[in-house]
C-alpha cells in the first residue's frame, strides 16, 4: 500500500515537474491581428501559405521545420521540394490536413478568409500576418522564431536586417527627390500605389512615387497619366529574373525625362515586391538607380 502511495506521489511530482517543463518551453506570439498565438511547445511542423513567409521562415532559423507550402515558394532552393499544398488563393485542405501542422502561418490578404477560418474549427493553431512594410520584415523575422523554437538565430537575422535598413535610411534621407514610375505589367498596365512595400522601397532611396496617392494594391493606370507626371526614371519587375522587353516600349514617348537621360532600369520582382530579408538587395539595387538620375541632373 504505502509503495503505491508513494507511486503515485512519484507520478504526480513528475507529472508536475513534466508541465513545468512544457511551460517554460511554451512559445507564443502576437500575430497581425492582435491574437496571441500560444504553442504549449515550439512549432515542429510548420506550414506557409506564402511565398514570402516560407523565405522569412527559413531566414529566421525555422527552414527544417517547413513541412509544407503554397505554389511559388522557390526560395530558398530547398523549399521548391517540399509538398505543396495549392495556390495561395486556393487551398488544397485536403493535402494540408495530412501534413499534420502544429502551425500554419498565413497570409491576411491573400489567403481565402473561409480556409483560415476552416482551418481554425479543424482545432489547427493559425498564425496570420499581413506585412505592411520593410519594418514587418524585422518584427516577423522575430516572432516567427519565437514560435518555432529558433529565437536566437531570427534575433540575429532581424537585427542585421534592421541595421542595413537603417544604414539604407541615414544614406539617402536627404537626396534629391527623384520622381519615379515603377511598373508592375504591361497590358494592363499596373504600377504600385502608397500603400505597398515597393512604395516603401522607393521613399527609402528618397525617391518619389508618381502614383503614391492610390491606396489600391498593384492599381491599373493609363499611359497618358505616366506621361503626365513625367517621371524622371522608370523602373520595370515583370514575371521572373530577365528584363521584359515591354519596358523598351516606353523609348517611342521621347517627352518623357526617363527616355530622354536613358533611365529605364529593372530590378527582379522577387526582390522588390515580397516581404523578405532580400527586400534590401532589392533597395540596394533601386537606391543606386535613382541615384544614378541624381548624378545624371
Amino acid at each position: 500500500m504505502k509503495s503505491s502511495i508513494a507511486y503515485f506521489a512519484l507520478a504526480g511530482i513528475l507529472s508536475l515537474g513534466s508541465s513545468g517543463y512544457q511551460h517554460a518551453d511554451a512559445a507564443e506570439a502576437y500575430d497581425d491581428e492582435g491574437t496571441l498565438v500560444s504553442l504549449t511547445a515550439p512549432a515542429m511542423r510548420i506550414i506557409s501559405l506564402a511565398p514570402s513567409l516560407t523565405e522569412i521562415l527559413y531566414a529566421a532559423g525555422a527552414g527544417s521545420k517547413v513541412v509544407g507550402v503554397v505554389e511559388f515558394s522557390d526560395y530558398p532552393p530547398e523549399a521548391r521540394s517540399l509538398p505543396v499544398v495549392g495556390r495561395y488563393d486556393a487551398l488544397d485542405l485536403e493535402t494540408l490536413l495530412a501534413l499534420q501542422p502544429d502551425l500554419v502561418i498565413a497570409w491576411r490578404s491573400g489567403n481565402p478568409r473561409a480556409a483560415i477560418n476552416r482551418l481554425r474549427e479543424l482545432g489547427l493553431t493559425v498564425y496570420v500576418a499581413e506585412p505592411q512594410d520593410l519594418d514587418t520584415v524585422a518584427s516577423h523575422l522575430v516572432r516567427l522564431g519565437t514560435l518555432a523554437g529558433t529565437g536566437t538565430v531570427a534575433s540575429a537575422a532581424s537585427a542585421s536586417f534592421r541595421r542595413q535598413l537603417q544604414d539604407l535610411r541615414t544614406r539617402y534621407a536627404r537626396r534629391e527627390p527623384v520622381r519615379t514610375f515603377y511598373q508592375v505589367w504591361n497590358r494592363p498596365l499596373i504600377t504600385a500605389g502608397g500603400k505597398e512595400l515597393i512604395n516603401d522601397i522607393i521613399s527609402l532611396c528618397g525617391g518619389t512615387n508618381i502614383f503614391r496617392e492610390l491606396s489600391r494594391v498593384a492599381p491599373k493606370v493609363s499611359v497618358e497619366s505616366v506621361l503626365s507626371r513625367d517621371p524622371q526614371i522608370i523602373v520595370a519587375s515583370g514575371m521572373d529574373q530577365e528584363r521584359p522587353e515591354w519596358l523598351d516600349s516606353w523609348r517611342d514617348w521621347t517627352e518623357l525625362s526617363a527616355v530622354r537621360n536613358d533611365k529605364l532600369f529593372f530590378v527582379p520582382p522577387d526582390l522588390m515586391q515580397r516581404h523578405t530579408p532580400r527586400a534590401l538587395e532589392g533597395a540596394q539595387r533601386l537606391c543606386a538607380q535613382i541615384e544614378s538620375v541624381r548624378e545624371t541632373n
